[in-house]
């Protein structure tokens, strides 16, 4: 090849380099996108049978799985928020989940139920932090019809509206069963906040005396 064509051919390869880098990110930020939207799918989630047998056996009888308007809430849509900056956050957090699937760390029934507290615990603290978003992707706090509520949940509401609770310091346990021991912790804070039982035991009168 002559001087002059590979002087052309320097010339036009910024300028072709372009339209390739373009078409790079787009099949980047497609394949990106992609695989979120197929980790985001209820299906993708039960390939687990950590999951499969422990948690969605409960879920499966939760008002989120079976509703009269049949309208359900799956999987990442209880856990995984639905704005960008903190959905990647909670992508990025998951790799530590792929580790101890690798691992085995909850393989069987008995290492779930062992670990079972610490795992819920690490649920709620989450959603404490970024004001239980995942919740917030269906329910919004400042629509609640208080007027069509029961009673108890109309007191709780208010409360809750009045003093900035998020929603995950009451509705725990909504679509999974609590572990054992969360009652004790539960019972012992409520104590020393002088709570009263019919507060969270529904039926029972709002001054019944507590005894602990």
């Amino acid at each position: 090849m002559k001087i002059g064509g590979l002087k052309k051919i320097y010339f036009y390869l910024p300028w072709l380099s372009i339209p390739l880098i373009f078409l790079m990110g787009i099949l980047f930020w497609g394949g990106l996108h992609w695989s979120i939207e197929i980790s985001n799918t209820e299906s993708f989630c039960l390939s687990c049978h950590e999951m499969r047998d422990n948690v969605y056996q409960e879920y499966k009888t939760s008002i989120h799985n079976t509703s009269r308007s049949g309208v359900r809430a799956t999987c990442p849509d209880c856990h995984v928020p639905r704005t960008w900056h903190q959905k990647m956050a909670r992508k990025v957090a998951a790799i530590n989940e792929i580790y101890h699937w690798a691992s085995g760390s909850i393989n069987t029934r008995e290492k779930f139920l062992k670990k079972r507290h610490a795992l819920a615990e690490i649920v709620w603290q989450t959603m404490e932090k970024n004001d239980s978003a995942e919740c917030r992707g269906c329910h919004e706090f400042n629509e609640l019809q208080l007027v069509q509520q029961s009673s108890g949940a109309r007191r709780s509401h208010k409360r809750a509206l009045k003093k900035g609770i998020t929603c995950i310091n009451c509705h725990k346990g909504i679509s999974h069963q609590l572990p054992t021991s969360y009652w004790d912790k539960e019972h012992q804070r409520m104590k020393e906040a002088e709570r009263e039982c019919g507060e969270c035991h529904t039926g029972m009168p709002i001054n019944e005396t507590i005894h602990w």
